[in-house]
């Protein structure tokens, strides 16, 4: 049996993991600070505070997983960029991986981010564009992957490394840019954007976390872009989302100021999670738009 220890089970992907997770055959164990909610009955959940080592060393010991799914840091908008909390996740992160190996873990598969990237070269692929991040979290994140995949050499268990791009979708924060046009126009107020004519990589919350987990269940070691591959404006699903919801007039394209230093392409090359992993997206961006303009209207109608 399958047994998967998975961080994070209450955030913005790691919630949608867990029915992946069951029909590729894992038992399931979650640990968070907080409650988890409408989980399958299947699902064992363990409250712990993995910023606590006796408290990860505790868990450890009653799961005893064989698979690693660490998906949990910090993530506050506009605050996880420089936040000193990076350092501690840095600790914490690797606090688990000694222990899931002291355990006799076997594979484990990690969360990372576009930000580990040289944001200059635009289009990204794994072992070849540049690992130059210019934040606190993309420094943490890249180092802490560094450790991990020298760790776990060492310690002979497999171990990957999920970069990360764009995601959207239900229960994301309202802060970020889909959600917050979604809800905007949903509640008649203006949408203030950018010029929008930056080029990003957006994939579904669902097909992210299918990713993961497609990853986890893969024997492919090492960084993987979990991204769609696909570069689009900003604009173009702005508009999108106003077209579908009848609102064009709410949209303030250039009424902010784009953020200082911000790339004008970032997209991530996905051949080794098509090729190597196998996987490949079950959404388009206009069936993720329509979900999740649909959660939401849900959601602000409760």
């Amino acid at each position: 049996m399958k047994r998967v220890l998975l961080t994070g089970a209450t955030g913005f992907i790691g919630r949608h993991c867990l029915k992946p997770l069951l029909a590729a055959g894992y038992e399931v164990h979650t640990v968070s600070s907080r409650t988890l909610q409408d989980v399958p009955a299947t699902v064992v959940a363990h409250q712990a505070d993995l910023l606590d080592p006796s408290q990860v060393v505790s868990v450890m010991k009653r799961v005893q997983p064989s698979h690693l799914l660490h998906l949990a840091w910090y993530a506050q908008p506009g605050l996880f960029w420089t936040s000193p909390e990076n350092l501690r996740w840095v600790q914490a992160s690797l606090q688990l991986v000694m222990q899931f190996v002291a355990n006799g873990g076997q594979r484990v598969v990690m969360a990372g981010t576009c930000a580990e990237y040289d944001w200059d070269h635009g289009y990204c692929t794994e072992g070849i564009t540049p690992l130059n991040p210019h934040t606190l979290y993309g420094k943490a994140k890249h180092a802490c992957q560094q450790l991990v995949e020298a760790y776990a050499q060492q310690a002979q268990i497999s171990s990957a490394w999920g970069r990360i791009f764009f995601a959207y979708g239900p229960h994301e924060y309202q802060q970020r840019l889909v959600a917050s046009v979604i809800t905007s126009l949903l509640q008649g107020q203006v949408a203030r954007c950018s010029h929008g004519l930056q080029l990003r990589d957006f994939l579904y919350v669902q097909d992210t976390a299918d990713a993961f987990v497609a990853l986890l269940d893969s024997a492919v070691e090492g960084a993987v872009n979990i991204a769609s591959g696909q570069p689009i404006q900003l604009r173009s699903v702005i508009e999108s989302i106003a077209t579908k919801l009848m609102r064009p007039e709410l949209i303030a394209l250039g009424a902010l100021a784009a953020p200082a230093h911000e790339p004008p392409l970032l997209v991530g090359n996905v051949s080794r999670l098509a090729q190597e992993v196998g996987w490949q997206p079950a959404y388009t961006l206009d069936q993720g738009l329509e979900a999740t303009i649909a959660w939401w209207r849900q959601e602000l109608a409760a």
